[in-house]
């Protein structure tokens, strides 16, 4: 028997170690490149260039980030993104929130026929062509409902809010309301939406990444750069180098070169910051409604 208890403590702790080795080799696969670019955005771009500069930085300047915040395309992409961030994350949880409640209550008439045609969704789709020339017959075409309205309901979050209504909210609890004269539209506001914090956070956080990330709809649908989110403003200068605007086209080549590793790394760290500072706010929901929606039982 103790023998037995021996092996099974030695085997948890052997498990234990393992999980933790990987968990420590995930965090420096994630940390490492994110302490490299931050390191080489107040780094002389010479030493960058040359690969000196790993860890720390050298040469310390924050010329890049003068020049970042000083070009006016960049705050014109900031404000763009900030409004098609928070305006689509709102429309999304909402359409989200109207379509997972519904389907998680058992008296719906054909619930599950249209689970499946929502799943087949998730597998199949029109294209990119049809769903373009969609977005330009509906008028949406260099709009900015272009980029809040086709991709404003996602099935992956439909079918994690839709677990987490079934699996934490008490059966016993929409009976009590109905008994009380509640009807659904009300039992959703007063009872549901105040006992789903940790759902609404996952939710929420999940559709501003991915609005706030987003570029290829933005390069799709509009034309008009005074609607440009700050993705499609970065990639101008990462990939297509045009730091001319930013005050570099009165320098030769081989400075033009060094400031655009320098302006690399310091836009991405501006288009970064925002998201890494709202993720501690809502991060002890966000576990929770992961777990409770992902996992049914």
């Amino acid at each position: 028997m103790k023998s037995n208890i021996k092996k099974s403590l030695h085997s948890d702790r052997t498990f234990d170690i393992i999980v933790n080795l990987l968990g420590a080799l995930v965090i420096l696969i994630v940390l490492v490149p994110l302490i490299f670019v931050l390191a080489a955005s107040f780094s002389d771009p010479d030493l960058v260039i040359k690969g000196k500069v790993l860890f720390l930085p050298k040469g310390f300047t924050t010329k890049a980030y003068t020049m970042v915040f000083e070009n006016q395309d960049i705050w014109r992409g900031f404000r763009n993104s900030c409004f098609y961030t928070i305006a689509g994350t709102a429309i999304s949880v909402v359409l989200t929130i109207l379509a997972a409640y519904p389907l998680s209550r058992k008296e719906l008439a054909g619930r599950n026929i249209i689970m499946m045609l929502i799943l087949f969704t998730m597998y199949f789709s029109g294209g990119m062509i049809p769903t373009y020339l969609l977005v330009k017959d509906l008028g949406m075409y260099n709009t900015i409902w272009a980029l809040l309205i086709p991709a404003a309901l996602s099935t992956y979050n439909l079918i994690v809010a839709k677990t987490f209504f079934e699996n934490s909210i008490p059966g016993e609890l929409y009976e009590s309301a109905r008994l009380d004269g509640c009807g659904n539209f009300p039992m959703l506001t007063k009872i549901v939406l105040p006992l789903s914090k940790a759902i609404l956070a996952v939710l929420v956080l999940y559709y501003a990444v991915g609005i706030w990330n987003a570029y290829f709809d933005a390069l799709i649908y509009l034309r008009d750069t005074q609607l440009h989110p700050l993705q499609i403003v970065l990639r101008n200068i990462l990939l297509l180098g045009q730091t001319e605007q930013m005050g570099t086209n009165d320098v030769g080549m081989a400075e033009k070169i060094k400031m655009a590793e320098a302006i690399k790394y310091s836009a991405i760290i501006v288009s970064s910051l925002p998201m890494l500072i709202i993720y501690p706010f809502v991060q002890k929901y966000f576990v929770k409604g992961v777990m409770i929606g992902a996992v049914k039982g």
